[in-house]
């Protein structure tokens, strides 16, 4: 089975995410396909607007934690790199429906997104910290530059999870809809962008986005690099181990080893 699945409707775009029974969880393979995906988009005079969603009754619940230990991201040509400065760089109109879980870059990769139709009970998360982690795909920029700091460091350094409501209070998305209602919303306003001028579409979004362009693009290489020393921590190790074990992580020993 694909583990992405793309369909054009007119001049619409649909991507979707295709592991349910994992909830949609990301390999490196769904980076590199992703990344071609929204490449190739973007140099396709028959594509106006990419609509991208999960399948099954989830958007993704991010990572593949065993897939991302075999092939972790490095601060440089991986593939998770590769779909950050894709989606960075992506010049189209782009919407994302959301319903089930959306954690991790499955939170932090809808920054890159025009507009986000979530179901009414989604859940989203940032748990970067609860695998001493920090956060990816230019989101300790885009985040507090959104939402401002004292926000962004609730969602970053606590990592708990929050509903539809909190997202649309700050700001994440366009738009709660009920859970069934989701794909065809954000379709009806795919196919609305679809019909107007594609070349003004494409000018007024670089226009959006030209002020803050630039940070995002350092912020993803300087979160690479931080990502990538990181998760080569004791800290790091202690977290993913905890993690596949089904048990509490113990961070005691490795903050005496970081002291030492």
């Amino acid at each position: 089975m694909d583990e992405i699945v793309t369909e054009h409707i007119e001049s619409v775009l649909r991507v979707e995410l295709n592991r349910p029974a994992k909830k949609n969880d990301m390999t490196s393979a769904m980076y590199t396909q992703l990344a071609d995906i929204f490449n190739d988009a973007a140099n396709d005079d028959g594509v106006n607007v990419v609509l991208w969603h999960g399948a099954g009754d989830s958007f993704t619940a991010g990572n593949d934690i065993t897939d991302f230990l075999e092939s972790p991201p490095g601060p440089a040509e991986s593939p998770q790199a590769h779909l950050m400065r894709a989606l960075a760089d992506f010049d189209k109109p782009l919407i994302a429906a959301v319903r089930g879980v959306a954690i991790g870059g499955g939170t932090t990769m809808l920054l890159h997104c025009d507009f986000v139709y979530a179901g009414e009970s989604t859940r989203f998360q940032t748990p970067f910290i609860n695998l001493a982690l920090p956060p990816e795909f230019g989101s300790s920029y885009a985040l507090p530059a959104r939402i401002g700091h004292i926000r962004a460091a609730e969602l970053f350094l606590l990592g708990d999870p929050f509903g539809a409501a909190r997202a649309a209070e700050l700001g994440l998305v366009t738009r709660v809809v009920p859970d069934d209602r989701v794909f065809a919303t954000a379709m009806e306003t795919a196919r609305k962008l679809a019909a107007k001028p594609g070349g003004a579409l494409r000018a007024s979004k670089r226009l959006l986005k030209r002020a803050f362009q630039g940070q995002v693009g350092a912020a993803i290489e300087i979160e690479l690099r931080e990502f990538s020393e990181r998760l080569r921590s004791a800290e790091a190790k202690e977290a993913l181990s905890a993690f596949l074990e089904k048990r509490p992580p113990n961070f005691t020993k490795t903050s005496a080893m970081a002291a030492e």
